[in-house]
């Protein structure tokens, strides 16, 4: 909704203004402007991305618009899954957990968080590191080394779509002048002509490809790369939230005090209140 509102905002302002000041909206609709400028832009976008990147980006897309789904109450889902999985392993056993980390689709406890087995990545990062602590061969620093590595590496494929668009808004600009410059040359070869009004026509045309690749890069792209950065740090914050919650479990704390640990590692913004999160948990 946010991002709806702000290409609102931006686009009303700058065509707003540009119309109280008695502009021609007429004179901004240049398609083959628009042409050369966006059509470059993807052109190097698919150049310098693999395909994998590509379908990020088009993934990431929907969430930028809508919002992202790591919120409050998908946390908050986490760290009662967890919950469940400390107290089940600290009241029988850490090899009573085995049949939930395998096959967490006919567990129970996972059944019980459909948005969590949605996300594969974060179910797998979660099963693997409880699988490695059931096997019981492997210290705490040890864990927490291999952990970092693991986040490490997913932080960079979370953050790649938004370097990949980021990088199409730096190159706008450059594609806004290329196509400023080739209005440029067509004007210079209608000089002989004598028609003002035409070659007037065609500097305005050039001009506009120059506002249009700034416009693009600045009021549009650009925000958007940034807005996928932002849900690229709220999903790396579960990952972390599961690493310190794990290890402090690792390390003989209560199933609730593990959580606690987990819980704190969240943004304020999205962090469940203590006496929330404890009645959620009672509550599944």
């Amino acid at each position: 909704m946010l991002f709806i509102i702000g290409i609102i905002l931006v686009f009303g302002s700058v065509v707003g203004g540009y119309v109280l000041s008695q502009g021609q909206i007429a004179a901004l609709w240049q398609p083959y402007e628009i042409l050369i400028i966006c059509g470059a832009a993807f052109g190097a976008y698919v150049i310098s991305n693999p395909m994998h990147v590509h379908k990020a980006v088009f993934a990431a897309l929907p969430r930028v618009i809508l919002g992202g789904r790591f919120r409050k109450p998908l946390y908050m889902d986490l760290l009662s899954l967890l919950y469940g999985l400390f107290d089940k392993a600290r009241k029988s056993g850490v090899m009573a957990i085995e049949a939930d980390v395998d096959e967490p689709e006919e567990s129970p406890i996972f059944s019980k968080y459909p948005a969590i087995l949605r996300d594969t990545a974060l179910t797998d990062f979660i099963t693997d590191y409880l699988r490695i602590v059931s096997a019981g061969n492997m210290s705490p620093h040890e864990l927490e080394g291999l952990m970092d590595l693991e986040i490490e590496t997913r932080t960079k494929e979370l953050e790649e779509p938004a370097h990949a668009v980021q990088r199409v808004a730096d190159a706008l600009p450059g594609f806004g002048i290329v196509a400023a410059v080739l209005g440029i040359v067509i004007t210079m070869g209608m000089l002989g002509s004598g028609d003002q009004t035409a070659i007037g026509v065609h500097v305005a045309a050039a001009l506009v490809g120059t506002f249009l690749g700034i416009l693009l890069a600045y009021g549009f792209v650009g925000p958007t790369s940034y807005a996928m950065a932002h849900l690229a740090a709220e999903e790396i914050k579960a990952y972390e939230c599961v690493k310190v919650s794990i290890l402090a479990t690792m390390s003989g704390l209560p199933p609730q005090l593990a959580v606690e640990f987990g819980r704190k590692v969240l943004f304020a913004n999205d962090r469940p209140k203590f006496q929330e999160l404890n009645d959620y948990v009672k509550s599944n």
